[in-house]
């Protein structure tokens, strides 16, 4: 395999991250019924947050604390995430408001609060997370090169998947969390506690959102800009959910998929015999992400699989399964 690929396919990885990050954050949301549409806004808001509070913390203590203001920053743009999630979960069980209306809004006061307040540390030059090859993993050929010779975040998104996936199905916590999201009324009447369990998922999963916008500002394309560089991701991560029904896994293959979409468009940009308009190349990933998502939720995966074998039908029709939980969106009245 020619270096230029493997540094393409490393790429693919490191920028898929924040998208990883984002989705499971807002998988884990909608699975306890809560629909958390501010993830655009979260996003940007906590890069502007993670990258300014990061970058005061090392003026103030001097270039030899890069660690302490990388992590500093990692964990301010978390809060605001976790607070942003909890300002739409609020408004839905106690307000009595509609979840995707309130995360609208706050969508758009987010991004613009956050080019208003981020205007002073537009453009400085800041901490910056390294990459950290992992010893004797980083050596293997070609699958060493392209995982393991990352930044910790990309390590990070790894463990996530997995033990979000755990949680979700082999724990009885876990077991309790898609109840509330699927049956509310029946996981209330075997003694769980429906909105105090929402209300921590929903930090939770608000808090990853803030997580991924720190990884793009202080890792991936790191620094902030006006207008933001990583603008529109949130809707992206909104797509990849649902694209990846829910699951951790087909989270991850969405969010992977979409930055490799990303990467051949940007090659193909540079290709001087392709002679495509830009405009058209960078849209190449949100059109395939579109038809993908009417295939699966049209139905229509469903009909091409009866060509298959039966086993191979059973085996792909759960995995393409894409049906949201029962509840979501919905409010618990415990009386």
């Amino acid at each position: 395999m020619s270096e230029e690929l493997i540094n393409t396919l490393s790429s693919i990885i490191a920028n898929a991250t924040p998208l990883v990050i984002a989705s499971i954050g807002e998988t884990i949301t909608e699975r306890v019924g809560v629909v958390n549409l501010s993830l655009d806004g979260s996003i940007v808001l906590s890069a502007m947050v993670g990258f300014a509070a990061s970058y005061a913390t090392q003026n103030a203590m001097g270039k030899d604390a890069a660690g302490l203001a990388l992590l500093v920053g990692l964990l301010a743009a978390m809060l605001v995430g976790a607070i942003i999630a909890l300002i739409v979960a609020a408004a839905g069980i106690e307000l009595r408001q509609d979840q995707v209306a309130i995360g609208f809004v706050l969508t758009l006061l987010c991004a613009d609060l956050a080019q208003f307040l981020g205007d002073p540390v537009a453009r400085v030059v800041g901490p910056q997370l390294l990459k950290a090859p992992l010893p004797f993993l980083a050596d293997i050929p070609v699958i060493g090169q392209i995982f393991f010779r990352q930044s910790l975040l990309v390590y990070f998104s790894y463990f996530l998947v997995i033990g979000v996936w755990y949680w979700l199905f082999r724990t009885r916590q876990g077991l309790a969390l898609r109840a509330v999201g699927e049956r509310p009324t029946t996981a209330f009447a075997r003694g769980t506690k429906v909105n105090r369990l929402r209300y921590i998922y929903v930090a939770v999963g608000g808090s990853l959102v803030g997580l991924a916008g720190a990884s793009y500002s202080l890792s991936v394309k790191a620094g902030w800009t006006t207008p933001p560089s990583m603008a529109g991701d949130g809707w992206i991560a909104l797509a990849i959910v649902i694209f990846g029904g829910w699951h951790p896994f087909r989270v991850v293959l969405g969010a992977y998929l979409f930055a490799a979409l990303r990467a051949f468009a940007t090659v193909a940009q540079r290709s001087a015999n392709l002679n495509i308009p830009v405009v058209i190349l960078n849209g190449i990933p949100w059109l395939l992400m579109i038809v993908t998502l009417l295939l699966v939720s049209s139905g229509a995966i469903e009909r091409l699989l009866l060509v298959l074998p039966r086993p191979v039908q059973k085996f792909t029709r759960n995995f393409l399964r894409s049906e949201p939980p029962a509840a979501l969106g919905t409010r618990f009245d415990p009386e």
